[in-house]
């Protein structure tokens, strides 16, 4: 079903939400269309009785569910980003993240598994042999790759933080081996 929506907003509020989505003015149509395709499933879902919450956490748990599938390409985003969308600290968003990864497991295993496909896509070798280095900006992104590990092969070394860095990461050969076999 096709909807068209007209928001009236100021030059501030334009501005704003540029800088938030860090994107050109003219694009924020395009962006924000894809937010309000998952507003528009959460009201509907609502009316037809089919998601009636009566905590905050949940319907927050359930929005945010809803921009991982329509705003976030079916990706789990990462933190920062999270906070910046909802006004939470870090690791109240790390905690929700963690919770719609927990509680829709089934719905998003697709989901989160490209996640940690695109992470391993990303990772380098400096030279043949040597360890794999990686950004990852998700702690449960991290927590998720290190489960794969463990339900592989418990000796697996972990992935873990390059020390003195804020969001690098190492991964050993045979874990990187180990986890693309899980993930092709």
């Amino acid at each position: 079903m096709e909807i068209s929506v007209t928001v009236n907003l100021s030059k501030t509020e334009i501005a704003d939400l540029a800088q938030l989505f860090d994107c050109a003015q003219n694009d924020l149509p395009a962006i924000l269309s894809k937010y309000g395709a998952a507003s528009i499933r959460e009201y509907i879902a609502m009316f037809l009785g089919q998601k009636v919450f009566k905590r905050g956490s949940d319907i927050l748990e359930y929005r945010l569910l809803l921009m991982t599938e329509e705003a976030f390409d079916n990706l789990i985003p990462n933190e920062n980003k999270v906070s910046n969308l909802f006004q939470t600290t870090l690791t109240e968003s790390r905690a929700l993240i963690r919770s719609i990864m927990a509680k829709y497991q089934h719905q998003l295993r697709v989901t989160i598994e490209a996640s940690l496909k695109a992470i391993l896509d990303h990772a380098k070798q400096e030279s043949k042999g040597s360890d794999y280095m990686v950004v990852i900006n998700s702690q449960n992104l991290v927590d998720e790759l290190n489960l794969t590990l463990s339900q592989v092969d418990g000796t697996l070394s972990l992935v873990a933080r390059q020390r003195g860095s804020v969001s690098t990461y190492i991964i050993k050969p045979s874990s990187f081996k180990a986890l693309k076999a899980q993930l092709p």
